[in-house]
């Protein structure tokens, strides 16, 4: 499409965003982007030097300075142009996720469109809070007069650093990116390497929404190569990550800085006696198997009643016959993987539960990187499916014979993003929520990030800190305060 003929070179490689123009690497070289329907290549990507990384954090360094000088509104209005231009352009950037990362159209365009509307929603969010400061008097605090007003608001950190993952390399990355330009901040961006061609089509958007040159750049490259270059930058102010276990090395890594980290989780399922099964059941197959099960929110394993659990395995069973497998561009309920490798790893698990003995409730089936939905009945301990994270169509079903041991299991984990349980005694559900060991507890609905305002955040190996657009607002800036010392006490006299 016209709109995106300058960001990709004569020879089809796409190229990296930086100080306000679309640039070819020096390096000469490029990273392949293999399509997982097809197993072949189908996008090329710049792959930037070390040298092309520190010139880019340099240049957000000196652009942010003027940007924390831009007012408020202005700001606002910048992401207000920027989330239109992304929704006119759903088109296009769904077709790059399609191509990328198997995502049906459907969800595709949805992710675009859903976006735009939290880049919206940030810009209005930011002028509300940042709009505001706070005053203290002295004489609050035992023994002093008031003779001291404290004035405090929130300034931006600096340069932020923002690292989506594959699964949602538009929607995570303008998360990040949002709250970053609207506290004052700029922004680098290192896409993944599968949906690096969607992302760079996004901050295309920002450019023609008309930011200032500097403020917003995109590096591409493999993270072997620029990777701890960009995370221990020292003109690095904060890390904003999504994504696997790479997150706890770059936590070790990067120095003291705030840091913003969701790294996967083994979301828990526990469905009690007097638990609607029909609503149970839509939710567990909604939850594991949408988008091919890749996603840190998926329903990752099942912990059923005995009592009910016949039941409800044959309700689970008879919605998986019923998902439709193939290609994204057919709107598939199940896709392919997003690589072989990952492909592979979920076999590793289905064989060693097979080696062990659990139920396989369908045949296991695969093709190339499309792996056919698979629910496994009867997984004891054991086996690694019980605990490792499959990011795939495959669901682990364990039969537990009480809340405790239902307890017990999803807080055995390392992993500690979200969970669910399913009845329909709220006083039960309130202390099973309590007692699960997760950031965030689904009453009745499978788990799920979002609505893009709501906070996300995970205990454990799930990360740190907490993401939403007014958490991640508030996460990258700091507070400010300016002292004024009166020579007498003073009183408001009303």
């Amino acid at each position: 499409m016209a709109v995106f003929e300058e960001i990709v070179d004569e020879n089809g490689v796409y190229k990296f965003f930086y100080d306000g123009a679309w640039r070819k690497s020096s390096s000469g070289k490029s990273v392949t982007i293999v399509n997982p329907t097809t197993r072949k290549p189908h996008f090329r990507v710049q792959a930037c030097t070390q040298e092309e990384v520190n010139k880019v954090v340099e240049t957000a360094k000196l652009a942010q300075k003027s940007w924390a000088k831009t007012p408020l509104w202005k700001r606002a209005e910048l992401l207000h142009k920027a989330a239109a231009i992304l929704k006119e352009q759903k088109a296009p950037i769904a077709e790059c996720l399609v191509k990328e990362i198997a995502k049906p159209a459907k969800d595709a365009v949805t992710e675009v469109v859903r976006s735009g509307d939290l880049v919206s929603y940030c810009a209005e969010e930011g002028v509300r809070i940042l709009g505001e400061g706070k005053l203290l008097v002295s004489d609050s605090f035992p023994g002093n007069e008031r003779t001291k007003y404290c004035l405090t608001s929130k300034i931006p950190l600096g340069v932020v650093l923002a690292i989506p993952p594959f699964n949602y390399p538009v929607n995570l990355a303008v998360s990040k990116i949002a709250p970053a330009l609207i506290a004052g901040n700029s922004i680098v961006l290192k896409p993944p390497t599968q949906g690096a061609v969607a992302a760079l089509h996004m901050v295309h958007c920002f450019h023609l929404a008309g930011f200032p040159k500097g403020l917003i750049s995109c590096v591409t490259g493999k993270g072997s190569e620029i990777g701890d270059f960009l995370t221990m930058h020292p003109s690095i102010n904060c890390i904003s990550f999504t994504g696997g276990d790479t997150g706890i090395a770059i936590s070790k890594k990067a120095g003291m800085i705030p840091l913003q980290m969701e790294l996967g989780g083994k979301d828990a399922c526990i469905i009690l006696e007097d638990a609607d099964l029909d609503l149970a059941a839509a939710n567990i197959v909604k939850g594991g198997f949408s988008y091919s099960g890749q996603r840190c929110t998926a329903v990752k394993v099942a912990l059923v009643m005995e009592s009910v659990a016949d039941t409800l395995v044959e309700k689970v069973k008879a919605k998986v016959a019923k998902l439709t497998v193939g290609a994204p561009e057919d709107d598939c309920d199940i896709t392919p993987v997003v690589t072989e490798s990952s492909a592979n790893f979920i076999e590793g698990l289905v064989m060693d539960a097979k080696q062990k003995a659990a139920t396989f409730c369908q045949e296991y089936k695969r093709e190339g990187n499309l792996i056919w939905p698979l629910l496994l009945d009867n997984v004891r301990p054991d086996m690694r499916i019980a605990w490792e994270e499959p990011f795939g169509p495959v669901l682990p079903v364990i039969r537990i014979n009480s809340v405790e041991e239902g307890i017990h299991q999803c807080n055995a984990s390392n992993f500690g993003l979200q969970g669910c349980v399913f009845t329909r005694d709220i006083n039960k559900a309130i202390l099973i929520s309590d007692a699960m060991e997760t950031g965030t507890v689904q009453i009745n609905s499978a788990p799920s990030r979002g609505p893009d305002h709501f906070p996300f955040q995970g205990l454990k190996d799930s990360g740190i800190g907490s993401q939403g657009i007014t958490n991640s607002i508030n996460m990258m800036t700091k507070i400010k305060s300016t002292v004024i010392n009166l020579p007498t006490p003073s009183y408001t006299v009303g």
